[in-house]
Parts: structure tokens; sequence; C-alpha cells
């Protein structure tokens, strides 16, 4: 179970239980993913293994028709959900980077708690590494995010503009059955993907240039993260020459990706091509980063860790170079680490 490792993680801090209050790590135990928008919503585990939801009473059918079987405590709008469960904590796991100071009082006041630590790392050691039934259903998300590539550079024409090919692909994609996309899609022509984050407006397409693709699709809560930049007639030559660089870039970064490498190793194999080109002060952000339930997640692909590689672990590898008024490039595909290498799970050509 999931949650072994969580109570191992309570007896060795010597805590009474942790406090879980992310709706994707609650999903993630539980089975039973919601948006509570202001309520509480919380999974407290205990450290003899005893599980108790925290919900509004308006979902609590729908929590028993989950996976979870531990103790439901359902509360109406007008009730305090702490007052409703006898439990004493002197020390209490809660997830740092999430907890407000607001609901660490309300903790203290209502389980008497005197020590808050962190169970943040656990959580995200959990969730770095993912199962084979998560690894099958992200796989699935990137095979529909291959689609969502197809059908939008399907309808490129002369003069259509980026929102109307991000407008295409999400409608379209619908009869697959994507009912989300993991990000807002990102469609980007010629010099206006100079921006990496640049935002599709009425840019209107020109012959022989260069178009970016940066999007995804939730697949049974699993998201997908993929860029392609795709050519539209003949783009000029310093394009071009920028298009390789990043393409060499993604490959080589790619190959070295196996179990015991260290993952800033990597970053610098991609981030070293492109600065060799002469390209580095045009690659500004991380080589790539965790992917799953959320489509940016533990680890981090960057100089900075020096963490390695695992098996079971899906990243993202997506070297880019922008260049105002020339050009932007990105390439970007998501990768599974496997016992003896990698794995490539999105196809669109490249």
């Amino acid at each position: 179970m999931k949650t072994e490792q969580i109570i191992t993680e309570i007896k060795h801090q010597q805590a009474d239980a942790a406090w879980i209050t992310t709706p994707l790590n609650i999903f993630y135990f539980t089975g039973y993913l919601s948006d509570p928008h202001e309520r509480l919503l919380a999974l407290l585990i205990k450290a003899d293994g005893t599980q108790v939801l925290f919900c509004p009473q308006l979902e609590v059918e729908e929590v028993k028709a989950s996976p979870f079987t531990g103790e439901i405590i359902g509360y109406l709008d007008t009730e305090n959900a702490l007052d409703k469960y006898q439990f004493s904590a002197n020390n209490l796991l809660v997830e740092a980077e999430h907890l407000t100071l607001k609901r660490q009082r309300e903790l203290t006041a209502a389980f008497g708690v005197q020590q808050f630590n962190d169970i943040d790392a656990t959580v995200k050691s959990l969730r770095n590494i993912k199962s084979a039934d998560e690894i099958a259903t992200i796989q699935k998300a990137c095979e529909l995010a291959d689609k969502c590539i197809e059908i939008g550079v399907s309808y490129l024409s002369e003069g259509v503009t980026e929102r109307q090919v991000v407008n295409h692909i999400e409608n379209e994609i619908k009869a697959y059955g994507v009912h989300e996309m993991s990000f807002d899609t990102m469609v980007l022509f010629g010099d206006h993907a100079a921006s990496p984050h640049g935002t599709p407006g009425d840019r209107k397409l020109q012959n022989n240039e260069f178009v970016l693709f940066d999007l995804g699709v939730i697949y049974n809560n699993y998201c997908s993260d993929m860029t392609r930049t795709v050519k539209f007639g003949t783009p000029n030559a310093k394009a071009q020459e920028i298009y390789d660089v990043v393409l060499k870039a993604e490959t080589e970064a790619i190959a070295a990706i196996k179990p015991g490498v260290t993952i800033s190793d990597v970053d610098h194999i991609a981030r070293n091509i492109i600065a060799e080109a002469g390209y580095g002060e045009y690659f500004p952000h991380r080589l790539g980063h965790g992917l799953g339930l959320e489509e940016h997640e533990y680890q981090d692909v960057s100089s900075s860790n020096h963490n390695q590689f695992e098996a079971g672990m899906v990243i993202t590898i997506e070297p880019g170079i922008y260049v105002p008024e020339v050009a932007g490039v990105r390439i970007e595909d998501d990768i599974v680490v496997t016992e003896d290498g990698h794995k490539i799970m999105t196809g669109y050509d490249k």
C-alpha cells in the first residue's frame, strides 16, 4: 500500500499522524479526487494505520463510491470539520508547501498539536516512481497528445490565426474522449514563438515559417506534455539552423537517460550543445520536469539537481532556443526511465 511508507515516516519522525491536504495527493492515496474550493478536504493517516477523510457533507456519497475504505467525516458549511473528530497529536506531519498559517492555527486549537514537521519529501518520493498502471495511463495521455499535434498540423493554412488553431485542436480532440487539457494549449507562429511562454492570439500564419505547438491532455487524471515545432513551407536558413541545434540537443540528452545517471549531467549535455552552437543565452529554462498527476511535478531536470535517474520516473526533456525577431524552437518529449534505459512515450515526428 502507498500509505505504508507514510506510516513508516510517521514512526521515523516519532509523530502521531500525517495530515494530507493537497487534492491530488489525497487522490493518490485514496482514489478520491475533488476540488474542494475554499472548503477543507483532508486525509488523516495515523501511526497505527487508521485513515480518516474529512470532506464536505455534499461529497460524502461520492467518497463512499470511491476506493477509499477508511472513516469519513462529513461536515456542513455551517460546521467546523475539526470539531467533529476527537484526536490529539503532539507531533503532526503536514505538507509544508501547502498548509496555510490559518489551517495550522486551527489544527493547533483542535488537536493540541505542539510540533509540526514535513511529510513533503516522502510524498514526492512516492509519486516520483510510477507504477506500471500509472505508466500505462500516461502512455495513453501521450498518444492523445500526439493526436492533438496531428489535428493541429492538418489545420494549418496561410492566414489562419494562432487562436483558431488552438480552438480547433481542443474542439476536435473531444471526439477522442478528452475532456480537459493539461494546461492552456500553446500555438505560436514564426518569430512569435521566440517568447518561451507566449500567448496565442491573432497572429496570422505566413508561408515559410515554423509553428510551435506545446500541449498536453489529461487522461484518467494523468497528464501528458509535449512540444513540436513544425515547418509551414520552408523556413529561412537561420530558423532551420536553430531547429537543427535544438533537435540535436534533445536527441543526445534523451540518449543518455538510464538509471544511475545524474540528472544534472543530462541537462549539461543539451545545454553544452546549444552553447557551443552560439545560442547559450537563448536557452533560458531548465531542460525538463517530472510528469504525472500534474504537468509539472518532482523531479526537476536541471543543472542544480544532482539526484540520479531511477526506473519508473517519468520526465520531460524540452530544450529550446528563442531568438527575438527570428524564431523560437522547442522540442519536447515525455520519457519513462526503464530498468535498462528509457522509453520515449510521445511519438509525433520530429
